[in-house]
């Protein structure tokens, strides 16, 4: 923040965790300045593809964050009777929707501003917060968004597995005010630096996605082509495979099978295994294609545990039960564990001595055998999606001799780690962003850098700045 100037005087605010504000900043109180209300009284069936948009906890915590706008963001909806007798839960421009529960501390607080003026409900386990003085609706999103407030609500929230906002706690809130039209000053301030900033983030995404779809690309040709690129080819006979080397075997997935086995479904506590205790691993340990030990639950000490389900090194885990988009994933297990036990969610296959099991989790993982899993998952949810045996073993498998599965596995370990040293990066890149973000918002709605005198510079000095950072 060093290019940024002070304000010339400082005083006390009386507030341990914020320190000293401009002297001729006022403290108030969040009840002052702003009316609360109720989002609908609904649940998840109520929601459908069409009618009047709905903002609920959901897209708070995970979709759009600060802001949202359904003219560009895709919201479910609710039937138009509810406009009936609920509009004390429609939105205005500006309004500020709060989630009310969270699963985890740092998400208390959360919130999404409405920059449309469009029909929008405020939906199930939400606070809607509504600003007394409407031309400072955007200084206030940016006031409830720093570092110094949402300490506050983490302070006043209560709970253990999950941690709830109320409006008591909303409207007790410290806050601290600058004029009306320094209000205005510091939030044209941070919309346009946070523009840039996001538009860099997004970038850095966008690499992300093309690393991955290049990686994804670069392993797929691997495992069904091979390294040779004059190698004699034979049709597969299967039609979503293609050609496949002439000296490979074409051979459905059951006859290389030596154990095929679902897991165990005790009920667990909610938190990590101690040392000298048992964990059930949850279906999340193998959704990035790479095993993940921390996925799972504690075993309760009065329950027995079922040790024929402990894992074993060169286990291969399919996910049986997941969303769509996750069912069927897999990954290999790395070592021996003599604390960790398979649950009911995932497959565990083991393979005949000759038979890679890396080389067909990565078989598993490409994009036209993803798409068979698909189509053959079944569930009476599309969030919730289920396998079964069958659907595995009847896959056919482009299987390489057993020397060459070795140089292929070496090839595509190298390959995986070049890109994921560029996607490790780029996500450096995105956090040292989101720091710089975060750090900018705190520093200007606290008066540690003042901006009065700032002015937006003209659109095409922005659209400069813009290419030469691309």
């Amino acid at each position: 923040m060093a290019k940024y100037k002070a304000y010339p005087e400082y005083k006390d605010s009386g507030v341990e965790w914020l320190g000293a504000i401009p002297r001729h900043w006022e403290l108030s109180k969040l009840r002052y300045n702003f009316a609360f209300g109720k989002g609908l009284t609904i649940t998840k069936e109520n929601l459908r593809d069409e009618g009047i948009p709905c903002i609920n906890y959901g897209e708070v915590h995970s979709k759009y964050g600060f802001e949202v706008d359904p003219r560009v963001h895709s919201l479910k909806c609710v039937d138009e009777k509810y406009l009936k007798d609920n509009g004390n839960s429609l939105l205005l421009n500006g309004d500020i929707v709060f989630a009310d529960t969270s699963e985890d501390l740092d998400g208390s607080g959360n919130f999404t501003q409405l920059i449309s003026d469009a029909r929008v409900f405020a939906g199930y386990h939400t606070i809607i917060s509504r600003p007394l003085r409407r031309d400072s609706a955007r200084f206030y999103a940016y006031l409830l968004d720093c570092q110094e407030l949402r300490t506050q609500v983490r302070t006043a929230v209560k709970g253990v597995k999950v941690f709830s906002v109320t409006q008591a706690i909303l409207r007790n809130l410290s806050i601290w005010l600058p004029s009306e039209k320094e209000q205005n000053s510091i939030a044209a301030f941070l919309d346009h630096e946070t523009a840039k900033i996001d538009i860099l983030i997004e970038k850095q995404q966008q690499l992300i996605e093309l690393l991955k779809e290049k990686s994804q690309a670069v392993i797929s040709h691997a495992v069904t082509k091979g390294l040779n690129p004059d190698v004699p080819m034979k049709d597969s006979s299967v039609e979503w495979l293609g050609e496949v080397p002439e000296h490979w075997d074409v051979i459905r997935l059951k006859y290389l099978i030596s154990t095929f086995e679902q897991g165990w479904s005790p009920q667990c506590d909610a938190r990590l295994a101690e040392e000298n205790e048992y964990g059930v691993l949850k279906v999340g340990c193998v959704n990035s294609g790479k095993f993940n030990p921390l996925e799972h639950k504690a075993l309760p000490s009065n329950l027995e545990p079922q040790r024929q389900y402990l894992l074993k090194q060169n286990d291969l885990l399919i996910s049986r039960a997941n969303t769509k988009e996750l069912v069927g994933s897999s990954a290999v297990v790395d070592k021996n564990y003599d604390n960790l036990i398979l649950c009911d969610k995932l497959y565990r296959i083991k393979f005949r001595p000759s038979v890679s099991p890396y080389f067909i989790s990565e078989y598993l993982r490409t994009p036209f055998v993803r798409k068979q899993i698909e189509l053959s998952a079944s569930g009476a949810s599309h969030s919730m999606q289920n396998i079964g045996q069958d659907t595995i073993k009847e896959l056919v498998v482009a299987l390489p001799p057993e020397n060459e599965v070795q140089l292929l596995i070496e090839f595509m370990q190298k390959e995986i780690n070049a890109f994921n040293t560029l996607t490790d990066l780029s996500h450096l890149q995105i956090a040292l962003l989101q720091e710089r973000r975060t750090a900018l918002i705190s520093a200007s709605v606290t008066g540690k850098i003042d901006v009065r005198d700032w002015v937006a510079p003209d659109t095409s000095e922005f659209e400069e700045s813009e290419e030469a950072t691309a």
